[in-house]
């Protein structure tokens, strides 16, 4: 498995059918793994706070979950095969899985994960839906959480609490998870699933335009679009040609 480095955060240089099969290989092995979906934004985040930055760091798979980071992989002199997105790769990975790997769908808002569980089980009936739970990032809420989870059993636990929120709460309980084997923070992709929060049409998908469709459906956004867009380039061309492979 190939890794390229930006800002100093490790990103995995894979096709999604790889990331898949890693994921499923993930799933059949008995030593938890942390899987994180970073994008420019996060990239931002990270450089920003060094707590974030050590978590990408140490995540046992990134998957590289925005255009821009393609394309600055590319002024680096790295490659990235192809984005990877949060709700494209659950929506694969879910539609591989049977019975004897059961999900568990953690976070977005009240009744949003219940309709995205529908929508992945409509896709595949052989999946098994553990449970799922809105809850919170909040450590009041935790052992609510937690027992749920447990009691449920699942080997596959999806967080939607949004970056670095879900990322942070997996790194701080995920040992208190004993029968989960894979857990994967998951951004907005409950919404998308659900029908919450429309993707954008195909063609602006390819042209790496979802920040524009994003920002015209949700102008409160500038201030994240803004990081994505500008401030991320602008600290990866501030860094230089730095980035090697890993």
């Amino acid at each position: 498995m190939t890794r390229i480095s930006l800002l100093g955060v490790p990103l995995d240089a894979l096709t999604r059918e790889q990331a898949i099969e890693i994921l499923l290989s993930f799933l059949r092995e008995e030593r938890q793994k942390h899987v994180m979906t970073p994008n420019s934004e996060m990239l931002v985040e990270a450089a920003r706070h060094p707590l974030f930055r050590a978590l990408l760091q140490r995540s046992n798979l990134n998957l590289p979950d925005s255009v821009g980071l393609l394309w600055m992989a590319r002024w680096t002199e790295q490659e990235i095969p192809e984005r990877i997105t949060g709700v494209d790769t659950v929506t694969a990975l879910c539609s591989r899985l049977t019975a004897d790997c059961p999900v568990f769908l953690l976070g977005a808002q009240e009744g949003v994960a219940e309709r995205a569980a529908e929508v992945l089980r409509r896709k595949n009936p052989q999946l098994q839906i553990a449970g799922t739970y809105a809850g919170s990032p909040k450590e009041e809420d935790a052992p609510a959480i937690i027992e749920q989870i447990n009691a449920a059993s699942p080997l596959l636990l999806l967080v939607a609490y949004g970056a670095p929120q879900q990322d942070l709460w997996i790194a701080e309980h995920l040992k208190e998870l004993p029968g989960v084997r894979v857990a994967m923070g998951v951004g907005g992709t409950f919404d998308f699933l659900a029908g919450v929060t429309p993707r954008a049409p195909l063609w602006m998908q390819r042209m790496g335009l979802e920040w524009l469709w994003r920002l015209f459906r949700e102008p409160r956004r500038i201030g994240r679009i803004w990081n994505a867009v500008v401030v991320f380039p602008l600290l990866v061309l501030r860094h230089g040609r730095e980035g090697k492979t890993l």
